[in-house]
C-alpha cells in the first residue's frame, strides 16, 4: 500500500495549520494523521482523554512485539492570545532557514519528522517496532497522555524505550525536575474594617503563608543541587496566582492562591508540603479563637513526575548512539518522560528545536534542526532491522 509522501517541511505545514491550543482540543489534527497512516496501512488506535474533544493516538510500524521504541510527542500548543506575531501563527511561514508558526519547535517539528519518515520505516522491514505516540493536553500539566500511558502499561507488549521529542536541539536529556501544583484557600471571617478584632483577615493570613513559602524557597536555594546539572541549580517554589477580598472596608473572608514546586529528581517530594502544612496548622488556633469556621486548606491539584537518570538506561544508550553524542544533559522544564519512566519504560528526551523559542511570539525552528532529526531517525531504523 502506498500513501501520500511529505517532506518534513510539508508535514509541518499541515500540522501547524491545525489550531490545537490546549483549551480547544486536537481532533481535526488526529483525524488528518489517521488518514495519512491509513494510506500507508499503518495500524493505529485512539485513547481518549476528553471524549469528543481531546484524544491520544498510538500507531505501530513493524511487528507488534515487545522491545520496540516509542517516539512520543504532544499535539497541543500554548495560546497565542495577546502575543505580537508578525505572521499568522497557524500558517507555516519560511524566512531564510527559519520556519515560523505556533508549535514549530514545541513540538510539531518532531512530530512532522516522525510522520514524514513513516514510508522509510515501512520500507526498512523492521524486526522491532517503532511506535508513534501523539498526546494531548501536555501544556496544561502533562494530563492528557495519562490514559495512554496506562493503556500501554496494561494492554500492550512492553516497549524497550521511549524518546520524547521535546526541543533539546537534538541533545540527549536524561533528567528533569518534577512539578507539583498546589491550591491553597484561606477561609477567614468577615467584619467591618473598623472592627478588625471581630474578624479574621484571610488576606493577611495568606500573607503569612506566602512569607513561609519565601523562607522555604531560600532554604532550597541554599541547599542547591549537588550534581550542578540544572539551571537554576536548586529546587524551586513559586506562587503564580492570588485572589481575595471584596472591598477595602470589609475584612476579607476568602483568599486563595496557586503555587508550585519544581524539585530536583533526588529531592523528597513531601518535604515542602509537609513544612507548609505544619506552618499553616500553627496559624489556625488564633484564627479559630475568633471564628471557629475559619481555616486553611491546601490541595495538590497536579503532579508531573521528574525524570531521573538511570544507570545503563537502554533509552539513554540508544539515544546517544542515534544523536552521535557522548554526554547527557538535564533540563528544568517538565515533560511526559517521567510518566513513562514511572511505569517501568526507560525514557529520555531528544528533539529538534530550542526550548528558548517555545511559547513565544514568532516561534520558529531552524531547518537544520529538522535535518538533524531526520538523520537521527535514519540511524534509528538501522538499529531496528
Amino acid at each position: 500500500m502506498t500513501g501520500r509522501t511529505y517532506s518534513a517541511e510539508e508535514m509541518l505545514a499541515q500540522l501547524i495549520g491545525f489550531d490545537t491550543t490546549s483549551r480547544d482540543g486536537n481532533l481535526p489534527l488526529i483525524a488528518f494523521v489517521e488518514d495519512y497512516l491509513d494510506g500507508w496501512g499503518v495500524p493505529h488506535f485512539r485513547v481518549d482523554y476528553e471524549a469528543n474533544k481531546k484524544t491520544n493516538l498510538f500507531a505501530t510500524i513493524g511487528p507488534a512485539i515487545a522491545g520496540g521504541v516509542v517516539l512520543s510527542g504532544h499535539t497541543d500548543v500554548v495560546p497565542v492570545d495577546g502575543q505580537p506575531w508578525t505572521s499568522d501563527p497557524f500558517t507555516l511561514v519560511q524566512r531564510g532557514e527559519r520556519l515560523f508558526g505556533r508549535g514549530t519547535c514545541d513540538m510539531k517539528g518532531f512530530l512532522a519528522v516522525c510522520l514524514a519518515e513513516v514510508p522509510n520505516f515501512l520500507r526498512a522491514g523492521l524486526k522491532r517496532p517503532i511506535h508513534l505516540a501523539l498526546s494531548c493536553d501536555e501544556e496544561v500539566g502533562c494530563k492528557g497522555v495519562r490514559p495512554l500511558v496506562a493503556h500501554i502499561r496494561d494492554r500492550l507488549p512492553r516497549p524497550g524505550a521511549v524518546i520524547v521529542g521535546e526541543p533539546t536541539s537534538m541533545k540527549v536529556v536524561n533528567a528533569h525536575k518534577s512539578a507539583v501544583t498546589f491550591a491553597t484557600e484561606v477561609t477567614g471571617h468577615e467584619a467591618h474594617s473598623s472592627l478588625t478584632h471581630h474578624g479574621v483577615n484571610a488576606i493577611l493570613v495568606a500573607g503569612e503563608l506566602l512569607s513561609e513559602i519565601s523562607r522555604i524557597r531560600e532554604d532550597l536555594i541554599a541547599r542547591g543541587d549537588p550534581t550542578q546539572r540544572f539551571d537554576p541549580p536548586y529546587s524551586t517554589v513559586h506562587v503564580g496566582v492570588i485572589e481575595g477580598g471584596t472591598a477595602k472596608n470589609i475584612i476579607p473572608r476568602r483568599c486563595a492562591f496557586q503555587w508550585e514546586t519544581r524539585l530536583l529528581p533526588t529531592a523528597d517530594p513531601d518535604e515542602v508540603p509537609r513544612r507548609f502544612e505544619a506552618f499553616a496548622k500553627r496559624l489556625e488556633p488564633a484564627m479559630q479563637a475568633v471564628a471557629p469556621e475559619t481555616g486553611i486548606a491546601t490541595e495538590a491539584v497536579n503532579l508531573v513526575p521528574g525524570l531521573a537518570p538511570e544507570k545503563d538506561s537502554p533509552a539513554e544508550l540508544l539515544a546517544l548512539r542515534l544523536a552521535n553524542a557522548n554526554a547527557t544533559h538535564a533540563v528544568s522544564y517538565c515533560t511526559e518522560a517521567g510518566l513513562f519512566q514511572q511505569i517501568g519504560i526507560p525514557a529520555v528526551i531528544c528533539g529538534p528545536g530550542s526550548i528558548e523559542q517555545a511559547h513565544k511570539p514568532d516561534e520558529f525552528i531552524e531547518t537544520s534542526e529538522l535535518r538533524k532529526c531526520e538523520a537521527f531517525m535514519a540511524r534509528l531504523v538501522q538499529q531496528m532491522v
